[in-house]
């Protein structure tokens, strides 16, 4: 094992990518803002290299490709983050579902993996702190493993740790793990999570994608008692949680391969007995999510159409996302005893004026297909649309719609009909 200064950490890539050129970097909350900046210094040395992780829009807003005009990135979502890499032809994005992603990496050999870490314990192992989800799959198969450690990595109490003796390479850096601000909650989220909370149970397991949903069912989940989570990622709106009586009391009652948040959720959830951090090929697994009683899954989509097919990924005909993880919970969902699928989102966009739930989608393509689409939710009510024919269930998207575009809904569903 060498250990080497942060500025030489480029050179080094460079010189152990030499067959395939592929580099692993992590992405969340585990994302080497410090080794970015180190090829900044030096983009000479990222010339020829392809850099592929599981980068979060919005989140992970470094442009490897963008670091050199001959280096290429590889992932699984779209951002306005990268897009000038994508218009060059730099970025390739590849579609797929969180499990799709973590086989492939568990399949393939990276040149070099790259992992920030905590300093490692007595026994030289290096935990990955609150950012487990993708790097042991990648870790596993790479033919060379940098470890970059930093004293600001949390340690949780149950977590995975990377042996430092396995790695060929470890730079010292002192980088704060990456933080996100919160986000605001407005009325129309709040109404939708009072429209799912009643199908809420004690002893459920909940599962929410990033973001404003997240922060509206948290909010809404007082008298309830021994709640689990089971999750791709947690943030800032589980914070209040820790402290009162909703969640599980045992250890393990809340699984995680990601927090993403402020240093005071890092904190929180290192030192809590109850979480656990467990990498995506368990937290995503559909033989995982099928064996969890009571699981209701509550993830958004960007818009929905009338057969009740759903689009996460395009704005009109711009990519802005990808699918993630949302196929994994809802299927899991589906087939978990008890379980609840649901997809929630705000019923118009642009102040109103464009209906979110539409005739059909007139995106490039399908996120979640009709099959796998179950409750549905807007601020106008829930519909359950398992089970229905294709009139009931334009019937039901129709009747959660906005007040003002249900008419022309009608119309426009009508004509389908008859064509």
């Amino acid at each position: 094992m060498q250990k080497i200064a942060l500025r030489d950490a480029p050179a080094w890539i460079a010189a152990h990518a030499r067959t395939s050129g592929r580099v692993y970097v992590a992405g969340c909350s585990g994302q080497p803002t410090a080794l970015f900046d180190a090829f900044q210094q030096a983009p000479e040395q990222a010339e020829g290299l392809t850099f592929h992780g599981i980068w979060i829009p919005g989140v992970n807003r470094l442009d490897w490709p963008g670091l050199h005009p001959r280096a290429q990135g590889e992932a699984t979502f779209a951002s306005p983050d990268w897009q000038e890499s994508a218009r060059a032809g730099r970025l390739r994005v590849v579609p797929e579902t969180y499990t799709s992603s973590w086989q492939r990496l568990a399949d393939a050999s990276a040149d070099v993996a790259v992992a920030l870490v905590a300093p490692p314990d007595a026994d030289g192992r290096c935990s990955l702190g609150v950012a487990v989800d993708y790097t042991p799959a990648a870790w596993a198969r790479a033919r060379h493993r940098l470890l970059l450690i930093t004293p600001q990595m949390p340690v949780p109490a149950d977590g995975i740790h990377l042996p430092m003796g396995d790695a060929d390479a470890v730079v010292a850096v002192d980088q704060p793990v990456l933080t996100v601000p919160p986000v605001a909650l407005d009325s129309a989220f709040t109404a939708i999570a009072r429209h799912i909370r009643p199908l809420l149970r004690d002893g459920d397991t909940l599962q929410f994608g990033l973001g404003k949903v997240q922060l509206a069912m948290l909010a809404n989940l007082s008298g309830l008692r021994n709640i689990r989570l089971h999750a791709g990622m947690v943030s800032d709106p589980l914070l209040p949680l820790l402290s009162q009586d909703v969640l599980c009391d045992e250890p393990g009652s809340i699984k995680a391969g990601v927090a993403l948040g402020s240093t005071d959720l890092y904190r929180a959830v290192a030192g809590d007995p109850r979480m656990q951090f467990r990498p995506v090929g368990y937290t995503h697994d559909i033989r995982t999510l099928g064996a969890i009683p009571r699981l209701v899954a509550i993830n958004s989509v960007i818009e929905i159409d009338l057969f009740g097919q759903a689009n996460a990924e395009f704005i009109g005909d711009r990519a802005v996302s990808g699918g993630g993880g949302l196929l994994d919970f809802l299927r899991g969902a589906r087939i978990a005893p008890g379980g609840l699928p649901i997809l929630a989102l705000v019923s118009t966009a642009r102040s109103g004026t464009l209906s979110r739930i539409v005739p059909r989608l007139s995106t490039p393509c399908v996120t979640i297909p009709r099959c796998d689409v179950g409750l549905v939710a807007t601020e106008h009510g829930l519909v359950d649309l398992r089970g229905l024919d294709e009139q009931a269930r334009a019937m039901a998207l129709i009747s959660v719609a906005d007040p003002a575009h249900r008419a022309d809904l009608s119309a426009a569903w009508d004509q389908m009909r008859r064509q």
